[in-house]
């Protein structure tokens, strides 16, 4: 994975109300920490992120403190250990190996027709499977904002969250936050869980 932008995009609608613009720059945060490790900027933005008494809040602020904490080069040695390594990283974060056990899989497939009907295209200077985790959480931070057009209604962002997201993103930010190289990280999983179980609660509260 790398720190860029995963897909092509178009200009972002400014018909977005607060409550999701906030919804989908939590989805781009944690889709750019875990397409790379943050550079010292980001890790500094990191740090300077203050969250209320829910328990998103206290991940954040948990995140925060250990973001103060830690050095690039550092949280590098980590990212690599956990999703690069020798081979392969402790942790291989996409969708088709969360529910089959291979790469490659049907996930994949599935995931590549609703990027197709969604006009959603792949950046030319990305190599791997779209159905890693970075990808899915900037997909879902785009069509919350209409980055590839209008923005989503919420019924398909329910339809590609539950189809795309809900099925295993939670259960990798479990493993990330308990992996045995996780420090930061562990942090950032502890968000993306919080975070997965709102909005899968949220998505089944709604009527669309």
């Amino acid at each position: 994975m790398n720190g860029e932008s995963q897909m092509t995009a178009t200009a972002i609608s400014e018909n977005v109300a607060q409550e999701d613009r906030l919804r989908a720059d939590l989805y781009n945060f944690l889709g750019l920490l875990l397409a790379g490790p943050p550079d010292e900027l980001l890790l500094a933005q990191t740090a300077d992120l203050a969250g209320d008494e829910s328990p998103l809040g206290v991940a954040i602020n948990a995140l925060a403190k250990i973001a103060k904490l830690s050095k690039p080069k550092t949280v590098e040695r980590e990212f690599n250990k956990l999703f690069i390594g020798l081979g392969r990283g402790e942790l291989l974060p996409y969708a088709s190996y969360y529910l089959t056990g291979f790469l490659n899989e049907k996930p994949l497939a599935t995931l590549r027709q609703d990027m197709n009907a969604r006009g959603l295209n792949r950046a030319e200077n990305v190599y791997e499977p779209e159905d890693n985790v970075a990808s899915l959480m900037e997909m879902m931070g785009a069509l919350i904002v209409g980055r590839f057009g209008t923005p989503a209604p919420l019924s398909d962002q329910k339809t590609f969250f539950n189809r795309h997201i809900a099925t295993w993103a939670g259960h990798f930010y479990s493993d990330l936050e308990a992996a045995e190289n996780s420090v930061f990280y562990a942090s950032v999983g502890a968000v993306g869980r919080v975070f997965m179980e709102i909005e899968t609660e949220g998505f089944r509260m709604s009527a669309g």
